[in-house]
Order: C-alpha cells, then sequence, then structure tokens
C-alpha cells in the first residue's frame, strides 16, 4: 500500500510539472502575442512599410522608439559571412573572422544527421557572437543536374536524405536562438538564366522530390524563416507565388515565419505583398525605391494592399525577434572554439569518399615510404573564399599538403609540385576550355613523381570554377588535370588520386587507369587534417556519394531528355519523379559511380533482414532490423541504406526509393542489430486527381544495401 501510495505521489508530480510546463509555455506564447499586437497597434503605416524592405545589404529596418531592433541577416551556408561594406566589397574589419564549415554536399556524404545538428548549433553560436540574428542557411535544393553551379553548396538528389539532414541543421541553428532560412523555395535548380527562367513541374513530381525537405524543415524543424527562389514555378515568380507561399507553405505547412526574398529576386509591389511575401531584400541602393518601400506605401493608400496584409507581415517579422534578437536568456555566442573546429575535422573525415583502392595503397604503410610526392594545385589552395556567393574569412584552413606535413614530416620526406594553375577567369571569351596543360608544370610534376616512391595527386574543381551564378559546360576535369593524371601516373604507378569538388565529373578515365581514387570536398576548416588522417588510416573512410555520378552527362536525366537549360526561359522537368538514382536504375543505366557508393578500410556482411511482422496497416509503423558485421581488421563506419519498392503499382513509380538509413560505428569482427523505422505514410505516392498522399495497398520490397545498387538483403510486407 506504502508503494502504490509513493507511485501515485510521484506520478502526480509528474503531471503537476508537466501541466505546468506546458501552462508556463501557454502563458509565455499568450504574452509575447500581446507584447507583439500591442506594438502593432503603436506603429505608423510608415513604420511598418520600412520594416519590410532592405535598409542595409544584410539588414532591414527596425523602430527605435518603440526599441524594435534592426533584423540583421548573414550568409551561411559555410558559415558566418565576413561584414561587407556597399558594393560587396569587404569591410576590413579584424573581428570577424569565423569558422569554415565544409560545403552542403560534403556535409550529404557523411550522411549523418548528428553532424548536421552540431554544424547548425556551432554556425548558430558564431552568428549569434556576431549579432547576425537569421542565417541564410541551410540551403538544399534538389541537384537535378550536375552542373549547376550551386551543386556544392546544396546537399542531394534525394529528397529524403536532404529532409533528414535539413531537419537537424535547422534545429542546430535555431537551437542558439538564431533563425534559420531555408532556402531556395522551391524549384531553383540551375543558374543558368535563374532570375528568368519558368520551371514546368508535374504537381506530383513536385510534390514527392521538390518540396519534402522543405517541407520537414518547416513542419519538423520549425524553420522560422524561408527565402524564395529567383525562378520562375509555372510562369509565375516564386518571389509571388501565391500557390507555393500562400496556399501550401501558409496554410498547407501552417507556416509562421517570414518569407524573405532572395537578394534582388523581388519583381512587383501588389503581387508580391498579397501573394506571400514578406520582407524584401536586396543590396542597390536607394532603398526607398524598393517594390515594399515607397511603391507598398502608395499601394496601401490606394487600396490595393490592405493593411491587415500589411499588419500579418509585421506580425511574423516580430515573431521572428521574439525567437532570436528579442528572445528571453539567449545562449552566449562564441566564435572560432576548439569544439567548432571539432565538429569541422568531424564532418570532413566522415565526408571523405574512398572510390577505389584496387592495390591497397590505403592506409598508407609508412613503413615502407621513404618520400612522397604530393602534386596538384588543390594540395595547397583554400577553399573558404572563390566565386560569386558566400564565402567565409576564416580564421584558419589547413591545406592538403599542410595536413600531410604535420602528420608525416618526421618520417617521409615530401616533394611537391603545382602540376596545374587553377586560375578560373569565367569572364574570359575561352574560359570553358580549360583542358590544355601547362607544359612546365607538367615536366616538373613528372620530375617529382619519378622521384619519390610514390605520388598524391591533387585535381578536381575550387570555389572559383564551381560557383554561383553559372554553371558548368560539361562534366570534364578542369585545367588539363586529366593530362597530368596521365603524365604522373606513367611516371609512377604508385599514384593516389585525390579529387576535390562539390559536385560530379567526369572521372572515368581515371576509374579505368588508376588504382586509387578518393574524393574529398571543400571541407572546412580542418580540411588538411582530416583528409591526412583518412589516408593514413587514423580515420576508417565512412563518406558515401550524396549524388550519381554518371557515366556521360546525356546519361543523367535532364539531360537524356533535352529538359536542360530549356528554350525561350522555360525549362520542362519531363523527367518527373525520375531524378538521380531514381533514373538510372529504373532505366537500368549504368552509372560511373552510383548514389549511395562508398569504400571502406574493412568489409561488411549483411545478413537476417527482418520486419516486426508481415502485414501493416496504414497508421503503422514498420520495425526493421538487419544484422551487419565488420569481417575485416579496421574498425569503421558503415551507413545502412534501406530502399523500398512497390510491386505492380497502379501509378510508375522508380524502381527503388530511399525511405531509411543509419550510420552505425562497428568494431572488427563485430556484428550489430541495426533497427531501422518506416512509417507506412512514408510510402505514399502522391495522387494528382484528389490531391492527396495516397498508401496503396499490396506488397512491398524492403532493400537494405551499402548503396543504391548495391543490395545485400531483402524482405517482403504487405499493406493492407
Amino acid at each position: 500500500m506504502k508503494n502504490r501510495l509513493s507511485a501515485y505521489l510521484l506520478c502526480g508530480f509528474f503531471m503537476v510539472m508537466l501541466f505546468g510546463t506546458a501552462n508556463a509555455q501557454t502563458k509565455k506564447k499568450q504574452t509575447t502575442e500581446a507584447k507583439i499586437d500591442a506594438i502593432i497597434k503603436e506603429l505608423t503605416l510608415e513604420e511598418k512599410i520600412d520594416m519590410l524592405h532592405a535598409n542595409g545589404i544584410f539588414s532591414s529596418a527596425g523602430v527605435e522608439r518603440l526599441g524594435i531592433p534592426e533584423l540583421m541577416t548573414d550568409d551561411g551556408p559555410l558559415g558566418v559571412r565576413e561584414d561587407v561594406k556597399p558594393g560587396w566589397g569587404s569591410a576590413n574589419l579584424t573581428t570577424d573572422s569565423a569558422t569554415f564549415f565544409p560545403n552542403g554536399s560534403a556535409l550529404a556524404a557523411t550522411w549523418n544527421p548528428e553532424l548536421a545538428y552540431r554544424y547548425g548549433h556551432d554556425m548558430g553560436e558564431e552568428a549569434r557572437a556576431r549579432k547576425k540574428y537569421i542565417m541564410l542557411a541551410p540551403a538544399f535544393n534538389i541537384a537535378r543536374t550536375p552542373l549547376c553551379g550551386r551543386t556544392y553548396e546544396y546537399y542531394s538528389e534525394d529528397p529524403f536524405l536532404n529532409a533528414r539532414l535539413a531537419v537537424q541543421s535547422v534545429k542546430g541553428i535555431q537551437s542558439q536562438h538564431i533563425a534559420a532560412c531555408v532556402k531556395h523555395f522551391a524549384a531553383n535548380n540551375q543558374e543558368v538564366e535563374r532570375d528568368r527562367i519558368s520551371v514546368d513541374v508535374d504537381e506530383r513530381a513536385l510534390r514527392e522530390i521538390y518540396l519534402p525537405a522543405f517541407k520537414a524543415a518547416i513542419t519538423e524543424g520549425n524553420a522560422w524563416t524561408i527565402m524564395s527562389a529567383y525562378n520562375k514555378l509555372r510562369g509565375v515568380y516564386c518571389s509571388e507565388n501565391d500557390y507555393l507561399l500562400n496556399k501550401i507553405l501558409k496554410g498547407e505547412w501552417k507556416f509562421k515565419g517570414v518569407v524573405i526574398s532572395d537578394w534582388g529576386g523581388t519583381h512587383s509591389t501588389v503581387n508580391a505583398a498579397n501573394h506571400g511575401l514578406d520582407l524584401e531584400m536586396g543590396s542597390p541602393l536607394p532603398y526607398n525605391t524598393y517594390y515594399f518601400a515607397d511603391k507598398l506605401l502608395d499601394s496601401v493608400k490606394a487600396g490595393k494592399v490592405t493593411v491587415k496584409v500589411i499588419d500579418d507581415k509585421v506580425r511574423r517579422i516580430l515573431w521572428v525577434m521574439y525567437h532570436t534578437s528579442l528572445s528571453d536568456n539567449p545562449p552566449a555566442g562564441k566564435m572560432n572554439t576548439p569544439e567548432h573546429s571539432k565538429t569541422v575535422y568531424d564532418i570532413a573525415s566522415e565526408s571523405i569518399v574512398l572510390l577505389k583502392n584496387a592495390r591497397h595503397l590505403l592506409p598508407l604503410n609508412t613503413s615502407s615510404i621513404k618520400s612522397i610526392a604530393v602534386i596538384g594545385d588543390n594540395a595547397t589552395r583554400t577553399f573558404h573564399l572563390g566565386g560569386f556567393g558566400a564565402g567565409v574569412k576564416a580564421k584558419y584552413e589547413v591545406t592538403a599538403l599542410v595536413g600531410l606535413r604535420k602528420r608525416l614530416a618526421n618520417e617521409i620526406k615530401m616533394y611537391y609540385a603545382q602540376g596545374y594553375s587553377g586560375v578560373y577567369r569565367p569572364l574570359r571569351r575561352d574560359a570553358g576550355k580549360t583542358t590544355k596543360a601547362d607544359s612546365a608544370m607538367l615536366q616538373q610534376a613528372i620530375f617529382t613523381a619519378k622521384s619519390s616512391d610514390m605520388a598524391i595527386l591533387f585535381i578536381g574543381g575550387n570555389r572559383d570554377y564551381e560557383s554561383e551564378s553559372r554553371d558548368r559546360k560539361d562534366l570534364s576535369l578542369p585545367f588539363g588535370e586529366q593530362a597530368l593524371v596521365d603524365a604522373v601516373t606513367a611516371a609512377n604507378p604508385k599514384t593516389i588520386v585525390v579529387v576535390v569538388g562539390g559536385a560530379p565529373y567526369d572521372i572515368g578515365k581515371i576509374k579505368k587507369n588508376n588504382q586509387t581514387i578518393v574524393w574529398s570536398w571543400y571541407n572546412g576548416s580542418e580540411n588538411g587534417n582530416a583528409l591526412a588522417d583518412v589516408l593514413t588510416g587514423k580515420v576508417n573512410p565512412s563518406g558515401k556519394l550524396p549524388f550519381t555520378f554518371p557515366a556521360d552527362l546525356k546519361d543523367s536525366p535532364a539531360h537524356a531528355l533535352d529538359a536542360y537549360p530549356g528554350e525561350n526561359l522555360k525549362v520542362d522537368y519531363k523527367e518527373g519523379i525520375l531524378v538521380g538514382y531514381r533514373w538510372f536504375d529504373t532505366k537500368k543505366i549504368e552509372p560511373l559511380y552510383c548514389f549511395g557508393y562508398g569504400l571502406s578500410y574493412t568489409d561488411y556482411q549483411y545478413s537476417g533482414l527482418k520486419t516486426s511482422k508481415k502485414s501493416y496497416q496504414p497508421s503503422d509503423n514498420i520495425a526493421i532490423t538487419v544484422k551487419v558485421k565488420n569481417t575485416g581488421k579496421y574498425a569503421g563506419k558503415e551507413t545502412v541504406q534501406l530502399y523500398v519498392s512497390k510491386e505492380k503499382s497502379v501509378v510508375d513509380r522508380a524502381e527503388k526509393e530511399l525511405k531509411a538509413f543509419k550510420k552505425v560505428m562497428i568494431a572488427p569482427g563485430e556484428t550489430i542489430d541495426v533497427r531501422l523505422s518506416i512509417p507506412v505514410k512514408d510510402l505514399a505516392y502522391y495522387d494528382v486527381k484528389t490531391s492527396k498522399w495516397v498508401v496503396e495497398p499490396g506488397t512491398y520490397k524492403l532493400l537494405a544495401g551499402t548503396s543504391s545498387r548495391d543490395i545485400k538483403e531483402t524482405a517482403t510486407i504487405i499493406v493492407n
């Protein structure tokens, strides 16, 4: 009896605590709403309008007399951008150096949502330290074409992988009372004519491919701001697209925050105001000429835009402020801490992908190597700045050569040859012709390779070559790099090729002729240290490709269907839902490297894929277990990927779709049970006739593997 009474009292205590917390949250919400209501009543129409457009490159006005601060934004997603002055030149401060975080496709290559959270958390800390209350990140548009200049900035070709990473990035940023601004909403999948191109995409593809990560970032991550894309969707600019902004975002998804235009991405006053845009940003002066400045004031006075619409926008801005700059008990901001460097190192080391290791040159056997030739401009190049887009004035950045020397200089002699010039001038008439090798540099590289026990050759792109505002012309390696690879490999067969880039390249000849290939990225401040540790075996590579590498550009869906870059400022997404691996796997086209691919220094054996039961209802969750054994001699992290295939579907479907994944650490000889879960509702397709998600009854195949092409175990379930 006494134990039962104690249990009741304990239960009652927790119920009081639970209801007390809920009541406190409700009161706080009511208090905030009351404050916002009171402020709106005090504001003049002119003050309201001033809050709805830029008053600086990264700011919009507050109202000093009411204690409303300016709304300060800042570029991500590589870190907190340095302060700039009108014209975008550096403000030349000594206090705005920041941590350089790995690029978006590098983060995606980790397949690790925990790292996405740490990325967001640490970048949020740095934003708060710099008093930048909206981070213009994360960016996660789908990689529809491998040529897109911002592929390095985005995540992957898969909506599920994008969603799982985006949600955690948003939560991490906002844990520091800094608003994440998810972008670019929506269907901004190319840079060619991005300011004018109209995207025609069918509703099912829009819902199944291009919107899921945005929906998850809003409904699960609770993102406080979102950026409209430059392009048009179905003939209407995204910044004034009533269907996207009002019906879907603010209607279906109940978005409470602020819709921010991309810089210079607003094209009207009345349509943009009435159709969902809240804040117009841009950099050209004078700011009073903006669509949401004097023109908006005139439109309200003329009755074309109601005061109610204006008040809603102001309310949203104030709501974001009370979560950020005006929030209660904000955490302390921090810059360039050892913890931030550790996050960068962990992302970088988990992102590196081992593509080939036929002669087992890796990990480096340092006891048998006396000298190494390190060759290539990318061995000494930094990546925190470059191109037309957001960069970071990095506090430091360890290059690949410095990282290798720190790890190996005491044991092994190292000789460096540049090999090629990585200088890229896109405005030159011959900018696209980057295949000619520099003969003097080539000869020096050959000599250095011949004179060493082995060579590590660094090639690929750089931040000038892969850039916002332009797409690449093709997938060929720039700067005469293929000729360099051929010459160095002939001079020293023990050549490890390290390709640095944020998007696919044509490395088919290298795959055929070279024994060892490593894929790295624009991997942040700790780039060189992480890469050196992977090459020496201190870290077992665990990166998996976040997009398909086509063997030929015309194998990619948009290019196979002549659906890029479009004609007459229109592009038709003819491939529908068959984007990336969905296209390659369904059409039985062999890629150069498939989605999810990545080797390890050890081997993993899969067995015993099981589900909790054989038959499920639409409201159920599918619980899955699969045994994974590390059969090699190195501890390592393996990403178990679970794809789903619907047999005899009533609608056209991809051969398989990623629906779950988990990254796990496994010791040598250890077998672990990897547990995954898929809500049955996630098996639904979007029915364009009813405008609803439909879970089709029938038989589904579950496929567990190491990539979209390497399926190790299968199971079958029935959905009723």
